[in-house]
């Protein structure tokens, strides 16, 4: 299935600023379940953007504006190949606990498996895991899912009960939060199971027939933990779900922190406001490989929006798009995010 997205991101300030400096993480990723086909970023008032690839393998866009304004649109669309879903088994054999100890005896999931700022140790957090009995019962797989659906049970999803930067320990508290929230809670007790765990920022695809927790026109997270015989496996313990075919992933890291999909800085003494809209919806036609123009180096923002394509192998391919005009593109934004 191929799909749409549509991200509108506003800063308002109530003082003009300048120099504003920014990294957006808004672009799909390519893996074996999805391929982002095309992707394009603009900016108003206008910049030049570039790209490079972080630690993590996840696209950055980044620029800066050094003169002055009073408010800042990002604009970007991609259009994503989502591959049909493989569930996973209905469980493992007991054996898998011990594969996953030996990995993680290696070293190379230290990154996956050690408390990060989102994910901490705390005494709020040691009295969830011993409140709801969270522990090495049954194989991974099956723990994995009965600690998603206790989640879904013990926490509510609830808009704007905190923000992106709050420690979970005030989502325990209240129990009640939003996805990063429910995200960040599983990470930290699937760690200390021993699994290697990872954050994920993305979109979930609207669906009529169900009622998500997610807020509307907005992004989504959820978490993936790796199991040797599997891989990588999602779970949504906001939707009590493993994450398939609606799940839509922009980045992975250890955290929020790691795949914010905007981030930045500027010289002022200003406050700011943040407005968001997303929409996502299937591709009108379908997008192929001839939509992909060779690589090239040049990544500054010329006076029409700039094409990003993203071929099998990962690379990062780009052009012009004349037929999509900024005004058109900025007009739809603004309905999108009025309407």
């Amino acid at each position: 299935m191929q799909h749409i997205v549509r991200h509108l991101t506003r800063f308002t300030y109530d003082k003009p600023v300048c120099e504003s400096v920014m990294e957006l993480r808004m672009q799909p990723l390519s893996d074996s379940r999805q391929r982002c086909l095309t992707f394009s970023v603009t900016t108003n008032p206008r910049a030049r953007v570039f790209a490079y690839r972080d630690f993590l393998g996840n696209a950055v866009h980044y620029f800066d504006l050094p003169g002055h304004h009073a408010r800042l649109e990002i604009t970007s669309e991609a259009a994503v190949e989502v591959q049909p879903h493989q569930p996973p088994p209905a469980s493992l054999t007991h054996e898998e606990w011990q594969a996953i100890d030996a990995a993680g005896q290696s070293g190379e999931w230290s990154d996956w498996l050690r408390p990060s700022r989102f994910t901490e140790e705390s005494p709020a957090l040691t009295a969830f895991e011993q409140h709801i009995g969270c522990a090495r019962t049954g194989d991974p797989l099956t723990m994995l899912r009965e600690l998603m659906a206790t989640l879904k049970r013990e926490v509510e999803y609830k808009p704007k009960s905190t923000q992106v930067d709050s420690p979970i320990e005030e989502a325990l508290e209240r129990r009640a939060g939003v996805c990063q929230d429910f995200a960040h809670i599983m990470i930290a007790l699937v760690r200390r199971q021993g699994i290697p765990s990872r954050y994920v920022s993305g979109y979930l695809v609207p669906d009529a027939a169900k009622v998500d927790g997610q807020a509307e026109n907005s992004t989504h997270a959820w978490m993936e933990a790796h199991l040797p015989s599997l891989g990588w496996v999602g779970f949504d313990p906001t939707n009590n779900t493993v994450a398939a075919d609606r799940h839509i992933a922009i980045g992975v890291g250890r955290d929020y922190q790691d795949v914010p999909p905007a981030r930045g800085v500027f010289k002022g003494n200003a406050g700011s406001e943040l407005g968001v809209a997303v929409s996502i919806t299937k591709s009108g036609r379908k997008i192929s490989t001839e939509d992909l123009v060779p690589t090239v180096t040049d990544w500054g923002l010329p006076s029409e929006p700039f094409l990003f394509g993203i071929a099998a192998d990962g690379t990062i391919t780009a052009r012009l798009d004349g037929a999509m005009g900024q005004n058109e593109m900025r007009a739809a934004f603004e309905a999108l995010a009025n309407g």
